[in-house]
């Protein structure tokens, strides 16, 4: 019987295909190899633990979770396609991504509810009449975490 990597016919050096493997030379074009496309999935990676590392600087946390958000979904998109190999590493960059969005979104609503409470609005009060102090703003500091703290 004749079949790929028979030495009857000619086909020595080309190993057999095994189920599920593409043949030798499959998605090739004039005899170079494809290589996999992986590098939206580690732009999201990589975009997504920043987004976790930074997601304390507001903007850090907004600009690289959305950013490891859509070059997670494009290199999912491309592994679903066969173009990339690295599924996975797209889809920790988008989980990764979403954390640093969440954290920012939540840092950011913590923040608004101190400085919108009595305490917050104390805080501000003793800042404006501190004229710019130092001293006199550590203690507004001071003060203003004495106050949370007692909350």
């Amino acid at each position: 019987m004749n079949g790929p990597g028979n030495p009857r016919d000619g086909d020595q050096h080309r190993p057999p295909v095994s189920y599920g493997q593409n043949p030798p030379g499959y998605g090739q074009s004039a005899g170079t190899p494809v290589r996999p496309r992986n590098g939206f999935g580690i732009a999201a990676l990589i975009l997504g633990l920043l987004a976790l590392l930074l997601c304390w600087t507001i903007v850090g946390g907004l600009v690289f979770g959305i950013l490891a958000l859509i070059f997670g979904l494009l290199g999912r998109a491309r592994a679903k396609r066969g173009e990339a190999t690295n599924g996975g590493v797209s889809l920790a960059g988008v989980v990764l991504g979403i954390i640093g969005l969440l954290l920012t979104i939540g840092l950011v609503a913590v923040g608004a509810s101190l400085l919108n409470s009595p305490a917050g609005q104390n805080y501000e009060q003793c800042v404006q009449q501190s004229g710019r102090d130092p001293a006199k703003m550590q203690q507004c500091f001071s003060e203003f975490g004495n106050q949370v703290g007692r909350r």
